[in-house]
């Protein structure tokens, strides 16, 4: 292949629907298919979670560094690859389920003000921010934003209200060890401090076409972008059947521990489950123990007629979605997964 080929514009058609789009040079064909409103799914654009794994039907292209753990040797022998870090370098063919949800809505760069600050644990903290009084941004329930920090890197945040609630921008953060932007806000942010994000960002939303039940599982801090889901859900007198899995260490960590239960009083087509893996004697935890994907095989024995979103860290949703595809004939295209993942530049 000449060395000039990653440096022309190719053109990526798409199957099933047979859209095409121009990759320019330089561009991932991800990149490419946002700036020209294609919507590809996606999460961490940064080949660490996976998310865009499509298949290469003919044509050639350059891989980027990526996570082994996104996709593995044996997936990319057999033609898989990541939108984020694949760069064509001819013509291409790339099999991929389009999205129709995300692909009209206008990603922006707007400054927002840490209007109020909660702390309903000790090691989260809930932020309010506030746009500028003319500015509203449209975003689909379960998206994230952008947080552009001021030595350029970025921090990934879910938003936990829905579009419905959008006088502010919610976000749970959690304390992390070495965390630049939790260390910001848990030691250095002053009242009424602005911040600059991106976004809407990410596929991490609900497929409103389907009518199957939804079953949401949620490890630590990701319950924030499920939270936004089952509000606008609710918002939209959605009768689908939901059940919500929050799988935490502690008690403590249940961080808003009255609003499922809140939730399962006013809606009958809602339960909740919550889990901790490791609860404390002064707990006194009379629930369900062990990890959260567990829980759910022990309450289901086929997955074939549901939908599942997960939110929480890799080690959770990676064996979650291992399982109930394997144990549990859950359709791969049916399960819908926002990884709180960390390379370069941490995601959450």
């Amino acid at each position: 292949m000449p060395e000039t080929a990653a440096r022309e514009a190719h053109t990526v058609r798409l199957e099933p629907s047979g859209h095409t789009f121009t990759v320019n040079p330089g561009e991932t064909i991800l990149e490419a298919a946002l700036r020209q409103g294609v919507g590809l799914p996606y999460g961490c654009r940064n080949g660490a979670c996976g998310a865009c794994k499509g298949t290469l039907k003919s044509g050639e292209i350059e891989y980027g560094e990526h996570q082994e753990r996104a996709i593995r040797p044996e997936e990319k022998a057999a033609g898989k690859a990541l939108t984020c870090v694949v760069k064509p370098l001819t013509d291409v063919v790339y099999e991929l389920r389009e999205l129709t949800g995300a692909k009209d809505l206008q990603i922006r760069t707007l400054p927002a003000r840490v209007e109020k600050v909660e702390t309903p644990a000790e090691d989260v903290r809930v932020l309010y921010l506030k746009l500028p009084a003319a500015e509203r941004m449209q975003f689909l329930a379960g998206q994230y934003i952008d947080i552009l920090m001021k030595d350029g890197k970025r921090r990934s945040f879910s938003m936990a209200n829905a579009p419905h609630d959008d006088q502010f921008l919610q976000l749970h953060i959690r304390k992390a060890p070495g965390g630049a932007f939790s260390k910001y806000v848990f030691e250095e942010m002053k009242e009424r401090a602005i911040l600059r994000f991106e976004g809407p960002l990410g596929t991490f939303y609900l497929r409103e076409d389907s009518d199957k039940p939804a079953i949401f599982v949620a490890g630590g801090t990701g319950f924030a972008p499920i939270k936004a889901v089952i509000e606008h859900m609710f918002h939209n007198k959605m009768d689908r059947e939901i059940v919500l899995y929050w799988g935490a260490r502690s008690k403590s960590d249940l961080y808003l521990p009255d609003l499922p239960p809140k939730w399962a009083a006013e809606h009958p087509n809602f339960s909740y489950i919550p889990v901790l893996s490791e609860p404390k004697p002064e707990d006194q935890w009379t629930g369900r123990t062990g990890f959260v994907h567990q829980a759910v095989l022990d309450d289901f024995p086929s997955l074939s007629g549901y939908q599942v979103y997960a939110c929480g860290a890799p080690a959770m949703t990676d064996v979650a979605k291992d399982s109930f595809l394997s144990q549990r004939e859950l359709p791969e295209d049916e399960f819908f997964c926002d990884a709180f993942t960390y390379s370069v530049d941490p995601k959450k």
